[in-house]
């Protein structure tokens, strides 16, 4: 990593990280209900509301793990990216329009609550909420760990600290995370989504420019790769080095597991009016297609920069993003970029603590039959320990920022993509079959990712599945299977009495 960088990049990253830590303490002022704190008071507006889904789906993951991860595999990765041209529309015309009328007419915050809400069982409630408390550690983690890379990266923190120094800009991070997002909550969160939002439209477009200029444009960029020995010409195959099964789980994962999604689904409970719902595909998908410029862009140049002896051999891919903007970016756009990619960071990190805060102090305990006496209060200090939990998962993945976040994605996906999607248009799904299903999906995921990377118990067998097989779309696909085996074997039963305002808004 570069020692040191610029002295603008180094004040905008200063100036930008006091300032979140100000919107956090302006926004406590402003959150006085367990409904501001979780939902933002359900007064939000259609730009608000795309902005923030955007800012949900793509943060660390998408600007920091991307390119590492196309530095790893290259060109295959984009198969994470090739959805988001129809999941914007799908998450609306599926899900939006249900999970918002239902917020209207009772009181649900959290996919949990909707659960709850739809299928009337409080065991279907709780195993979502574990659902939601097992990826939040692994999503939030994967911000965390983004966020300790780029510190660690800005400020030349590896130099004085050596092999401390990414624990040290991890803490430091965890620490603003913290202050940030359990003081302001959903507040807090959606006023960075603006500003997130709309710098990283802009600055994933200049930087993807300015890769192809550094590269030398994608002609010279593809025949230096595929000419290095490091590289190759599988470097920009569709598939390369990676299986084909590899390549059409992730697609099938990020596209229908797109559904399961509780930090970007969430969103919609915010929403002012729901009819402004038809104008919402084409302000997501146009927002999320444009930042993911900066994944292609990087992705490619600095592989070419490092065939093409310009730049030494990364230590970790992860580093990709922040040594190509500190080492050959204009300082001014560098600065801005890590901004942008801070506020990326930080709305995220701020949706996770949130949702993962409500499953603990709101959804289990209701799940439970129980209900905890002050909710904001509880939340707040269910954020801190979640967080905390979250910083230690992540520093002891010792993996990538991108596959960290596909075991989280996958998580959500498997667990709750089909007991909602399918749930919320077909009346016929039981609580059975959804507590079936998210179990399924959940221990699923769980048990093969376990499988597949422990190394402390040689007896134990590795996952039965053909090589290259992603674990949550084995997970996903089992949970679907289950949740239309139970709902088949049911059939001959009348279906079970909904809560008059579920059916009348199911029949909309």
């Amino acid at each position: 990593m570069l020692e040191l960088a610029s002295p603008a990049v180094i004040w905008i990253a200063v100036l930008y990280l006091a300032a979140v830590v100000g919107i956090g303490f302006w926004a406590a002022r402003r959150t006085r209900s367990a409904k501001d704190f979780f939902i933002a008071g359900q007064g939000i507006g259609l730009l608000v509301t795309a902005l923030a889904a955007t800012s949900a789906a793509f943060s660390g993951f998408v600007f920091i793990g991307g390119p590492g991860l196309a530095y790893r595999i290259g060109l295959a990765s984009m198969f994470i990216c090739i959805p988001v041209g129809f999941t914007s529309g799908l998450l609306c015309w599926v899900v939006a329009k249900r999970l918002r009328l239902l917020a209207g007419v009772r009181e649900v915050y959290t996919i949990p609550d909707m659960i709850r809400c739809r299928y009337g069982s409080r065991l279907a409630a709780g195993l979502a909420a574990l659902a939601v408390i097992v990826g939040t550690v692994g999503y939030l983690g994967a911000q965390l760990q983004a966020l300790g890379i780029l510190i660690e990266a800005v400020f030349g923190t590896k130099a004085l600290l050596g092999a401390w120094s990414l624990p040290a800009a991890m803490a430091f991070g965890t620490l603003v995370v913290l202050v940030y997002a359990t003081a302001g909550g959903m507040v807090a969160g959606v006023y960075t989504d603006v500003f997130q939002g709309t710098l990283m439209m802009g600055a994933a477009v200049a930087v993807f420019f300015y890769a192809l200029e550094a590269g030398g444009g994608l002609e010279r960029m593809a025949r230096t790769i595929a000419a290095s020995e490091a590289f190759g010409p599988d470097h920009l195959d569709p598939l390369g080095a990676t299986p084909l099964v590899t390549a059409a789980g992730l697609f099938f994962v990020f596209a229908v597991g797109t559904l399961g999604q509780p930090h970007m689904l969430h969103k919609f409970f915010m929403l002012d009016d729901p009819r402004k719902l038809k104008w919402m595909p084409l302000a997501i998908g146009a927002s999320q297609s444009l930042c993911l410029l900066i994944w292609l862009g990087v992705g490619l140049a600095v592989p070419a920069l490092v065939a093409g002896g310009r730049l030494a051999p990364l230590a970790h891919p992860d580093e990709a993003a922040p040594q190509f903007l500190l080492g050959f970016a204009p300082p001014l756009l560098a600065g801005v970029v890590i901004a942008g990619i801070l506020a990326a960071i930080m709305s995220t990190a701020d949706s996770f603590v949130n949702i993962g805060a409500a499953a603990i102090a709101r959804d289990l305990p209701r799940a439970l039959g129980t209900r905890v006496a002050d909710e904001l209060r509880w939340g707040r200090v269910a954020g801190v320990a979640l967080t905390t939990a979250a910083a230690i998962f992540a520093f002891h993945y010792g993996d990538l920022i991108a596959l960290l976040g596909t075991f989280a994605f996958g998580t959500f996906a498997a667990a709750l993509a089909p007991a909602i999607a399918v749930g919320l248009n077909w009346r016929r799904v039981t609580g059975a079959a959804a507590s079936a299903s998210i179990a399924t999906g959940m221990a699923v995921n769980l048990l093969v990712e376990f499988l597949g990377r422990q190394t402390s118990f040689a007896a134990l067998p590795k996952p039965p599945f053909v090589p290259g097989v992603v674990p949550a779309a084995a997970a996903m696909a089992a949970s679907f299977t289950v949740l239309f085996a139970v709902t088949w074997a049911s059939r001959r039963r009348a279906p079970a009495a909904l809560d008059p305002a579920v059916e009348a808004v199911m029949e909309l």
